[in-house]
């Protein structure tokens, strides 16, 4: 069934509720190409925050995570200390999961240590689409998969770098939100942007 607005006949990506917050993030941001590192390192993380929930759950919850982890500032974020780390956990503004907090601050340090080397993170993440978004053709959501050459690629080379929550489904979640593959349906409304 398409998702449609109730009075006119806009149709959209069929996975998406009724929620205004979720219809404005599909709209203006899901599947835009995104370059810019710090966005891309904060979307990454942000997936993985998503393992085993809804990506609705974290949207709710982005404000949090973007107030308590100074906007994804790497250089920031990797110095937080255990004191902080046992704090957050006791905070209903965001997932209260030890492991995926820590990941956070381990893939901040990642983040670093490729800038360190000099390796510029969103040249990285676009090599595995060779810098050219992929354009699906869907006719209905249930025909995306959930995984990509791609997506497994970069979850291999994320993992030898050391990030942490960086499976290849949530890699390619991460992949369509940045747009680094477009999988919004060929009826949607975006698709025509």
């Amino acid at each position: 069934m398409m998702n449609t607005d109730e009075n006119c006949d806009v149709v959209r990506c069929e996975w998406l509720t009724k929620d205004p917050e979720y219809i404005r993030y599909h709209d203006e941001e899901w599947g835009n190409p995104e370059y810019n590192s710090i966005r891309l390192l904060e979307m990454l993380c942000l997936e993985g925050q998503q393992a085993g929930l809804s990506w609705l759950t974290i949207l709710k919850k982005r404000d949090n995570y973007r107030k308590l982890f100074f906007n994804f500032d790497p250089h920031i974020v990797a110095r937080l200390k255990q004191k902080e780390i046992s704090n957050y956990i006791n905070n209903p503004g965001i997932v209260r999961h030890n492991g995926k907090i820590e990941a956070i601050i381990n893939n901040a340090k990642c983040f670093i240590k490729m800038e360190e080397m000099g390796e510029d993170f969103s040249h990285f993440i676009w090599n595995f689409v060779n810098n050219e978004p992929i354009v699906n053709n869907w006719n209905n959501s249930k025909d995306v998969p959930t995984e990509s050459e791609e997506s497994i690629s970069l979850s291999i080379a994320l993992k030898k770098k050391g990030f942490k929550y960086v499976g290849s489904t949530i890699c390619y979640a991460f992949m369509q939100a940045c747009g680094l593959v477009n999988d919004h349906i060929l009826s949607c409304v975006c698709r025509k942007k």
